[in-house]
């Protein structure tokens, strides 16, 4: 190449910029991307060297939880087999529906729920209020999976419940410090115990209890529900089951680390996001029927109040065949079973904090230390008994949950489909308005409705069927509003190289950001006027003082840098 002559004090200045520090240097653990696991980034193809059946397992390796068999059974008892079945089934349905869109941009892209939210309808900031609700999500299901575990500690040793609270959750913070390399181990490890502690008590009551099944079929609760079918019931248990759909995100945190899908891995691509990802309500919605159905085997024997607590039911269904040693084996079962689960909630957890606080405040001390924040209010949770107020707390959440990923969804299969919206997921400050109303409008004004629908404003059918409510509503109006405004706040500007797909050309090339210099893949790296160079996703979110001015600019020049041969 030619060179052009240059001054010696030009020549000096530029040495002194080559050695000058970052303008911006990390704390050690949020820098280690071993346990920080890219937690405010894109995952880049460097780092997903897992297999798609690896992903896939370690995914469903977290679905391990017991809360099912108490949702479940709580359902039943509440509206009768035939409603509680119905509701079961439906909330099922719609959860794996919606679940399949989010679960394969999250897998294609490379982006955990919190970052594809962004861009598929939400802005910026639009989507710190889903961050929230994501982060409710996991420590009100770490408080209910951690009251369950308690209670089997207390039924087997005799811990005191408030003690037992504390060791749930103090017992998995090693382990979600590690990041995703220690998760995927726990889990693997864990399954063969879960595996046969799920299937033992069904197969002893198949050969101890075989008329149970048909007795169950005609239960009508204990709220005097009764055995036929209630529009009512099956309505309000409905909405306790889509209470589980934000599960969706605690998948997608796997689901961001698997592999390019290649002509190679198509089919076992495919097959795994659809199984880790939508896939999980199959097994959930079995969990829920069949907890349901040890509970009601235990009933009689144990009382309601215990058969709704996991522990009871599996020690009288292990009872015939492990006599003394029902206790303890059921002990260990739920044990592992919750471990699996809250290593997935506290993960999650600090995930979705990190999130809404780097938009907030503009720092980023580390993804682990928003651990030891989830796990406090968790703890907060169990020991003021949240477990007692299963079912209402539960149905109002489920009005905020659907109502938000109905909308990603709206805007995944309907809005990109139709060019309301782009192409890929876009989720770069430097590219996106501070709010977009087509999600995040749609999102507001369907869970407002259906809030106040649950609260009865609108009688007694609308109050049961809210949280349909809220899904129709955010599904029509996400797309309705990206059409009226014309698809114009989803891009504050044009992204010069069109978006993550360009790295399929060559996954591995990097730039280097101009604020931390370090190198990052393409998708995570966007063309800063402030900086006059490339800049990380993270450091463009942590700014504070350039006050959006690459928004303001949207034809400005490209200052992304091509390769420069030295000679």
């Amino acid at each position: 190449m030619t060179e052009t002559a240059t001054s010696p004090q030009a020549e000096e200045a530029a040495e002194a910029a080559d050695s000058a520090p970052p303008q911006r240097s990390y704390a050690r653990l949020a820098a280690d991307e071993s346990r920080e696991d890219y937690s405010l980034r894109y995952a880049p193809h460097s780092f997903r060297r897992w297999s798609p059946t690896m992903v896939a397992s370690t995914a469903l390796g977290g679905i391990a939880y017991l809360a099912d068999f108490a949702i479940g059974a709580s359902i039943v008892f509440t509206y009768g087999f035939t409603s509680g079945f119905a509701s079961i089934l439906t909330a099922a349905a719609i959860i794996f529906l919606t679940g399949i869109p989010i679960a394969r941009a999250c897998a294609k892209y490379g982006l955990d729920m919190d970052l594809v939210t962004r861009g598929a309808g939400f802005g910026y900031f639009g989507s710190t209020l889903t961050s929230l609700i994501y982060a409710s999500f996991t420590f009100i299901f770490f408080a209910l999976e951690g009251s369950i575990m308690a209670q089997a500690m207390h039924q087997a040793v005799g811990l005191p419940l408030e003690i037992g609270y504390l060791l749930t959750t103090l017992i998995v913070i090693p382990i979600v410090f590690r990041g995703m390399g220690a998760l995927a181990k726990v889990q693997a490890w864990t399954q063969p115990i879960w595996l046969i502690g799920m299937v033992l008590p069904f197969a002893v009551l198949a050969f101890e209890a075989p008329d149970a099944w048909g007795a169950f079929g005609s239960f009508g609760g204990t709220e005097g529900a009764g055995a036929g079918f209630s529009w009512i019931g099956f309505g309000l248990g409905t909405g306790v089951a889509l209470s589980l759909i934000a599960q969706i995100g605690e998948q997608a945190d796997y689901l961001r680390f698997m592999p390019a899908k290649t002509a190679e891995n198509r089919t076992r691509w495919n097959l795994a996001v659809l199984a880790a990802g939508p896939g999980w309500v199959i097994i959930g919605a079995a969990k829920q029927l069949g907890g349901a159905f040890l509970a009601f085997v235990a009933l009689e024997a144990v009382g309601k109040t215990h058969a709704l607590e996991p522990i009871a039911p599996q020690i009288e269904a292990l009872r015939p065949w492990l006599g003394s040693v029902a206790l303890p084996a059921a002990t260990v079962f739920v044990v592992v079973s919750q471990i699996k689960i809250n290593v997935t909630n506290a993960y999650s957890g600090s995930l979705s904090w990190s999130n809404f606080f780097s938009r907030v405040t503009h720092r980023h001390p580390g993804r682990v230390w928003y651990i030891f924040l989830n796990l406090g209010i968790a703890l907060t949770l169990m020991e003021m008994n949240m477990f007692a107020a299963l079912n209402k707390l539960l149905g109002f959440y489920s009005n905020v949950g659907i109502a938000w990923i109905a909308a990603v969804a709206a805007d995944l299969v309907i809005n990109k489909p139709l060019g309301l919206s782009p192409k890929y997921i876009e989720f770069k400050r430097a590219y996106l308005y501070a709010v977009n109303p087509a999600g995040f409008g749609a999102m507001t004004l369907a869970s407002a409705v259906s809030i106040l629908a649950f609260f009865g404003l609108f009688g007694t059918y609308a109050q049961a069927f809210s949280t349909f409510i809220a899904c129709g509503l955010a599904l029509v109006l996400c797309p309705l509003i990206a059409w009226l405004t014309g698809g114009r706040y989803y891009l504050a500007r044009k992204n010069p190289v069109n978006g993550p797909d360009v790295a399929v050309v060559n996954p591995e090339a990097t730039h280097t950001c101009a604020v931390c210099e370090t190198a990052y893949e393409l998708p995570d790296i966007a063309d800063c006027p402030v900086q006059a160079g490339p800049i990380c996703s993270l450091c463009c979110s942590l700014d504070a003082a350039c006050g959006d001015a690459c928004c303001k600019t949207p034809d400005g020049p490209v200052l992304l840098p091509v390769p420069v041969v030295r000679g």
